[in-house]
């Protein structure tokens, strides 16, 4: 049985849960979330909490069961309190810079990259070497760091480049670091 499917899912004051068949909606004070659950999982409110429970025990239920419950309950976080990721720039002459709507990345490429933020998403540029991505939804948040990131990963050698904050990057050895035969 799974561990985590059963647990249930507080629903903190202020947020309203809609749960409209496979359809379950969540409105809280930073916005409003909706996501699909399959058919052999339901979503019922009891009191103050969400419980999901899954129709029958062959594989398929069973492991969509932990996922839909942790679905749901990333919904009702979001909702309340949201989600960041912290990405960090490290190598010379790297930086960032907030203008508007635009975050302005100059990260060793001939001319300055430019990412804009959505409606679902805030970038925020606390300092020239950090970006602070905000939003509700999880997924878009993981997303849209994972793409800034990918404009420049962090290179082994130097170091330099794009990083999660608190990623370890494995450094190497340049040539020069080879033994001699």
């Amino acid at each position: 049985m799974s561990r985590i499917g059963r647990k249930p899912i507080a629903v903190p004051d202020g947020v309203d849960v809609k749960i409209d068949g496979g359809l379950v909606t969540v409105k809280g004070p930073k916005g409003t979330l909706s996501g699909e659950i399959k058919p052999e999982i339901t979503v019922r409110i009891e009191g103050t909490e969400l419980l999901v429970e899954r129709s029958g025990d062959d594989k398929v239920s069973r492991s969509l069961h932990g996922l839909s419950r942790t679905l749901v309950s990333n919904m009702v976080e979001g909702v309340t309190k949201g989600f960041t990721k912290e990405l960090e720039i490290s190598g010379v002459g790297y930086r960032c810079a907030k203008q508007g709507n635009e975050l302005n990345l100059t990260v060793g490429y001939s001319h300055p990259t430019i990412v804009k933020d959505t409606e679902d998403i805030k970038i925020e540029a606390p300092s020239p070497n950090k970006i602070v991505i905000s939003g509700i939804d999880k997924q878009k948040v993981g997303q849209f760091a994972a793409e800034v990131r990918k404009i420049r990963p962090v290179e082994p050698y130097k170091g330099k480049g794009i990083k999660y904050a608190g990623e370890h990057v494995v450094r190497k050895e340049g040539k020069a670091g080879k033994g001699k035969k």
